[in-house]
């Protein structure tokens, strides 16, 4: 017969497991991105960080590649609840968050400095004013703005923009559509895990990416020419759930809060900066030619998308958005 004292203990230890069983939480994360890409480095250090402050209680489980839908539908999959937090491409549903398109408009980047750290910083800043309305269901964990994204040909020179004319150009957001078609390009919108293989069966001629997405997609092999500078970014956001946030205990939420936020996105970015420069070499060690605009040619450039930002500002003033006033507070 077993000793009573020894089956209160056990008895004891399993009421314990089973708490924390029951208690232990992985939330769901849905991802487009290939599991090399910098935003799953980001979550598995966030994951680490929830796991080490709730004793094992919180962590996350991504699902990559898009497994539980495509670019275009991340952000429902939160708002619904099939996935308790999503990373967000705003451009890959055009017009759903115009607001927070504006912080990729043409040229309007930092122009020195950790630019992603900068502006993923600023961005996650003004989220909570600006940008929770076109976030409705879901809590902003933070905001993420690529380094400019680069024009990457399989074609011809970019340095001269007349080579880009006819040239059928990969894009995400209608920001980007806009540029491809002022410098009198095609604009296809093909998803970004498809953008290689298009080019290398000739479906599309070039790609608009930072450098350090060139790395995550394997562009090197198919690209011959990336033009520098970049022209314009394009906005991220991991968004959790509202419901899934709102159930949490007060503990998890807290560190949820903790973990989050302008520091996260900073960090994030600074992150991304590091990879652009390391995405930068990988074409370069691939034997691709980074080409760079000349004064004259900057300028013609300037001249061409400048049309841009006006008529995304002014279409949002004009609709009682307070477009003007984000715009200032971000690029300030």
């Amino acid at each position: 017969m077993q000793n009573p004292v020894v089956k209160i203990a056990l008895a004891v230890a399993i009421s314990a497991a089973s708490i924390t069983a029951v208690s232990a939480q992985k939330l769901k994360v849905s991802s487009f991105l290939p599991p090399n890409h910098t935003f799953h480095k980001m979550l598995k250090v966030w994951s680490d960080e929830m796991s080490e402050k709730s004793n094992g209680e919180l962590s996350l489980e991504v699902f990559t590649s898009g497994q539980l839908g495509p670019p275009p539908r991340q952000f429902e999959l939160v708002v619904a609840g099939a996935a308790d937090l999503a990373i967000i491409l705003h451009g890959a549903t055009p017009g759903r968050f115009p607001m927070t398109e504006l912080a990729g408009l043409p040229l309007s980047h930092p122009s020195a400095g950790d630019l992603s750290a900068i502006t993923s910083r600023r961005l996650t800043e003004l989220a909570p004013e600006y940008l929770a309305e076109e976030h409705a269901g879901t809590k902003i964990m933070w905001m993420a703005v690529t380094p400019p994204l680069k024009i990457h040909s399989a074609k011809s020179d970019l340095s001269i923009l007349d080579n880009i004319k006819g040239q059928r150009i990969r894009y995400a957001g209608a920001i980007w559509q806009q540029i491809v078609e002022k410098l009198e390009a095609v604009p296809l919108p093909i998803p970004p895990g498809q953008s290689a293989d298009a080019i290398s069966k000739g479906v599309a001629d070039a790609a608009s990416f930072p450098f350090e997405a060139t790395k995550a997609f394997d562009m090197a092999p198919i690209i011959k020419y990336s033009l520098e500078p970049g022209i314009a970014s394009a906005t991220f956001a991991v968004v959790m759930n509202e419901n899934t946030y709102n159930n949490l205990s007060p503990e998890m939420q807290k560190i949820i809060d903790d973990t989050t936020g302008p520091d996260r996105g900073e960090a994030f970015g600074k992150m991304w900066d590091e990879g652009e420069a390391e995405g930068r070499q990988y074409m370069v060690d691939g034997g691709v030619e980074i080409v760079q605009l000349s004064d004259t040619e900057r300028a013609k450039l300037e001249s061409a998308v400048a049309p841009i930002s006006e008529s995304f500002i002014g279409a949002l003033n004009d609709s009682g958005k307070p477009g003007s006033e984000f715009v200032a507070a971000y690029t300030k």
